[in-house]
């Protein structure tokens, strides 16, 4: 069955009750887990960066808005606690080692290589030791760079899953390039799942997993219209019940390619083939 997760990512705008209502969402329509983005700001971008001028709801530069957007301890222990509640599987993606480590206290069954953290290699490694299972996002990467991260996660003998990806938001249909998953997939031998960043529709879910993804990742929002860049490529609550509802269904449709009469055939078969 495709593993779908929904991603939260920065869309909870900073508030643990934002956050809570988008798990709640997830666990209704379905999705198998929520996923989160863990940073060290400091660590992350340099003072440069952080002290550009940013408007936000947080304040007038770049570092107000990044500490908004970040949860500290009690609120991911918040986040453990919830998800528990509502019986569905949380993960995050790292962006800096110290992230990570502060990950692994939590005991979860996932990790997560974002695109842009796809050639930090120091990174890759540390993720690959915990061996547990990891998706690997594939955006703005060459085949060269994937392989490099392929590399690592086997010689360490960590499971993963490569997942298809453009990274930017939104997304521009003509640039999906969904054939990239065959492409993956006979390149590493690997499952091959799909991140998707356009804007509200779907389809593109649906065809990926057509396509052969067994995953799929989803950003989600309350209301695309709330603050932040990554709310408009989101879906809403129809939108997310309307892509896991109809990824169920494929995995039905789609069947096991072996062909058979059917034993519903078999009445059929008497009746139309004795006409003559």
């Amino acid at each position: 069955m495709v593993f779908i997760t929904a991603e939260i990512g920065i869309n909870h705008n900073g508030s643990i009750e934002i956050a809570k209502k988008l798990i709640k969402m997830s666990k209704y329509c379905g999705c198998d887990a929520v996923k989160f983005q863990k940073r060290t700001v400091e660590k992350v971008y340099s003072s440069d960066v952080l002290d550009a001028p940013r408007e936000s709801p947080w304040g007038t530069t770049n570092r107000d808005q990044k500490f908004g957007l970040e949860f500290n301890k009690k609120e991911y222990d918040e986040i453990d606690s919830y998800c528990k509640q509502e019986n569905i599987e949380w993960y995050a993606s790292a962006w800096d080692l110290n992230s990570q480590i502060f990950l692994k206290e939590y005991n979860l069954k996932h990790n997560k290589v974002a695109s842009a953290m796809l050639t930090n290699l120091e990174l890759l490694k540390i993720i690959a030791e915990e061996r547990k299972y990891t998706f690997i996002s594939t955006g703005m990467s060459t085949l060269e760079q994937i392989d490099d991260a392929v590399k690592i996660f086997r010689d360490m003998d960590c499971p993963f899953e490569l997942m298809h990806s453009n990274s930017t938001y939104p997304m521009k249909l003509e640039e999906a390039n969904l054939r990239c998953i065959e492409t993956l997939r006979k390149k590493f031998n690997c499952d091959v799942g799909y991140s998707g960043h356009e804007s509200s529709s779907y389809l593109l879910c649906v065809a990926a997993v057509i396509f052969g993804a067994t995953s799929i990742e989803r950003h989600i929002t309350l209301d695309r219209s709330m603050y932040g860049s990554d709310q408009s490529a989101s879906l809403e609550k129809p939108g997310l019940e309307r892509l896991v509802r109809d990824i169920r269904r494929l995995d039905i449709i789609l069947g096991d390619g072996i062909k058979r009469v059917w034993d519903s055939e078999i009445p059929v078969m008497k009746k139309l083939r004795n006409l003559s």
